[in-house]
């Protein structure tokens, strides 16, 4: 019995190989979308995609076509393709408004952007443009049962947003820029006044000002060492028992001492 099985189950699939490779060559469209949706729900969706490019410019505007370009965006999907699944998803909302199934199209094109969003080290191109498309399907859609993944998903996204003005701040200090680190870090401050790296951000830019100003011709010293002091407070008011309390007092300590070489 299982031998039988065994050779139904290869005959089925050396059949379905066989109707597939004639549909490629096959000039009947209907017969080509038969075979197309069949692979689709096989999940076969590499050779389901080759049948739908070739039937897409066809059946644009027909009564299928709605079913044809929702299996075809779900195809690129499936297989990973997100560039392509994201501009399908794209096509899809646009052409098809009514459909039942635009909301999740709507959301699975903002999640194919989603994918294609790097580390936070990299070019964040791809995340503005993933953040861009989600708040669209939030604003668009703020009941939908998609919502509450779609929020984390746009909370991860600024999380690399974030980590990313951080650190290219951080790096202008590293690197003793530091007139461009204070504009970087007072920039990341303002862009994200609830980050958990405010303390850090608050430090370094103490740092950056310190650094400037007792690194200073006499002519530029007591500005910046006010403004060092000015950053010192900041810090120690936001948290008063900072991590880098010990380094950030004897570093204010400095402060008060060249400070006090302008008041005589």
């Amino acid at each position: 019995m299982k031998k039988i099985v065994s050779l139904l189950i290869v005959v089925v699939l050396i059949c379905s190989c066989s109707d597939y490779q004639k549909a490629l060559k096959n000039d009947d469209v209907a017969a080509k979308f038969e075979i197309a949706t069949k692979m689709y729900e096989a999940g076969k969706y590499n050779k389901a995609i080759r049948l739908f490019e070739q039937l897409s410019s066809t059946y644009r505007g027909k009564p299928q076509a709605e079913k044809l370009f929702y299996m075809f965006a779900q195809s690129y999907y499936k297989t990973k393709q997100y560039y392509l699944a994201g501009y399908q998803f794209d096509s899809f909302v646009s052409g098809y408004p009514r459909s039942e199934k635009v909301q999740e199209a709507a959301y699975l094109g903002a999640i194919s952007y989603s994918k294609l969003s790097p580390v936070y080290s990299l070019d964040q191109t791809d995340t503005v443009k993933a953040l861009e498309k989600l708040q669209a399907f939030i604003d668009n859609y703020p009941n939908s049962e998609y919502i509450a993944q779609a929020n984390e998903i746009v909370k991860v996204l600024n999380g690399k947003l974030e980590k990313k003005a951080y650190e290219n701040a951080k790096g202008y200090n590293t690197i003793s820029d530091y007139k461009s680190a204070l504009i970087a870090f007072d920039n990341f401050i303002a862009d994200f006044p609830g980050t958990p790296f405010k303390e850090d951000a608050l430090f370094y830019k103490y740092d950056s000002a310190y650094k400037l100003a007792i690194n200073s011709i006499p002519s530029k010293m007591q500005d910046r060492l006010n403004v060092a002091k000015v950053s010192y407070n900041n810090l120690i008011k936001f948290k008063s028992d900072t991590k880098y309390k010990k380094q950030a007092e004897e570093m204010n300590a400095r402060v008060e001492t060249d400070l006090q070489k302008f008041t005589k």
